[in-house]
């Protein structure tokens, strides 16, 4: 596969902290700074009360590079997912999620549902520009299999 067509293949990144530390997440702070960006941006939290899964999630859209995403957020295991993402637009979420979410000194952490299925580790996401972070991000997709 070309690295203009691996560019554009979709998948859902999932960023968290590197083991051991915390983002000190919470659903109202996160909501304040999606608000920041967009006051109309949709927001919602599910107690984890009504299902046979427990515990709580939040659920919330974020435009990049003028596309609408859809993204998801956990306490526990803490973390922030963005679904159907080219690498280009997870690398724009991750240096929003990095200035805006993350504590600074705190590292973060990236998987992709692809990366999951393969049993990949959690990688770090270099602090670098997003042209740098979009090469990680595609070096990753081909360490998956998922191209041939």
């Amino acid at each position: 596969m070309e690295p203009e067509e691996r560019a554009e293949l979709r998948t859902m990144y999932i960023f968290s902290p590197s083991e051991g530390q915390s983002w000190r997440l919470t659903y109202e702070g996160l909501e304040a700074l999606l608000r920041e960006r967009d006051p109309e941006e949709f927001i919602r939290v599910d107690d984890g009360s009504d299902g046979p899964v427990s515990g709580s999630s939040m659920h919330f859209g974020i435009t990049l590079d003028d596309e609408e995403l859809e993204g998801m957020a956990l306490l526990a295991p803490e973390g922030v997912s963005v679904k159907d993402c080219t690498v280009h637009t997870a690398a724009a979420f991750a240096i929003w999620l990095s200035n805006n979410v993350v504590p600074t000194g705190v590292a973060v952490t990236f998987n992709t549902e692809w990366g999951l299925e393969a049993e990949l580790p959690d990688t770090p996401v270099p602090e670098a520009t997003r042209p740098r972070i979009a090469a990680t991000f595609m070096e990753h997709l081909k360490d998956t299999g998922e191209l041939d």
